[in-house]
């Protein structure tokens, strides 16, 4: 019998394996998943090597979000052993002077609050696209992801975000087949942003989903479903 290839899928900042819920559903009878554990350090290469000590000598790999990030730097250490990648409402860039501070401000209030709050109501709009803000179902679950986290692994997660270094420079190595996949209406990270991104990525496809924001894994998952499918079929012949 043959083994089954492994995908591995990093989620975002306060986020857990239920980020990939569907997925990890559509593709568990034909992938080995794994769902990288990006809660235990504060620097994004130890985070990128924790993954790799617990990935088999091949994956493809997908990231949302900061585990976009974390991708992007597994790809800086070891891109022989990627087969696939997928960058989903990431970006290789820093944060800009404005969000380097706000985030900086806000892990200085949480440092000090007595109560974690995580991901509240005020948060939500530039999380989920508006269609998406009466859905009670999806907003419980996002608040739990953040609760399951916690203040700990949050203030260990901003601090590797604030002291990540641009990958801009690293894009032009990929070869893999690449799939950079965004919601149309993100606030967090315009889409203009991620097309750029895989512009700079030689095997990159790019696809954006419409009515989606900052979350399409789990906002529109049926959609995401499809695009893994065919980026995971293709290979690096015809990745273009």
């Amino acid at each position: 019998m043959t083994e089954k290839p492994s995908l591995v899928l990093v989620p975002g900042l306060l986020c857990t394996a239920d980020l990939w819920r569907d997925q990890i559903i559509a593709f568990e009878n034909d992938y080995n998943i794994i769902v990288a554990d990006h809660t235990l350090d504060d620097r994004m290469p130890a985070i990128a090597q924790r993954l790799l000590e617990a990935a088999p000598p091949k994956f493809a790999l997908a990231g949302l979000s900061m585990g976009g990030c974390i991708a992007l730097e597994v790809m800086r250490q070891a891109p022989d052993r990627v087969t696939h990648l997928a960058i989903m409402d990431s970006r290789a860039v820093v944060d800009s002077p404005e969000e380097y501070k706000k985030r900086q401000d806000f892990v200085k209030l949480v440092e000090r609050g007595t109560s974690f709050k995580g991901v509240t109501e005020s948060l939500l709009p530039i999380l989920i696209h508006p269609s998406r803000m009466q859905d009670e179902d999806l907003k419980q679950r996002i608040y739990k992801m953040a609760d399951d986290v916690g203040k700990e692994a949050f203030i260990r997660q901003e601090t590797a975000l604030l002291e990540r270094v641009p990958l801009t420079e690293s894009l032009q190595y990929i070869t893999c087949p690449t799939l950079v996949l965004c919601g149309a209406e993100d606030k967090l990270i315009p889409a203009q942003v991620q097309q750029e991104m895989a512009i700079e990525i030689p095997t990159a496809t790019y696809e954006e989903i419409s009515h989606c924001g900052h979350l399409p894994t789990m906002e529109a998952p049926e959609k995401v479903i499809e695009y893994m499918r065919g980026w995971l079929s293709r290979s690096v012949a015809n990745s273009n």
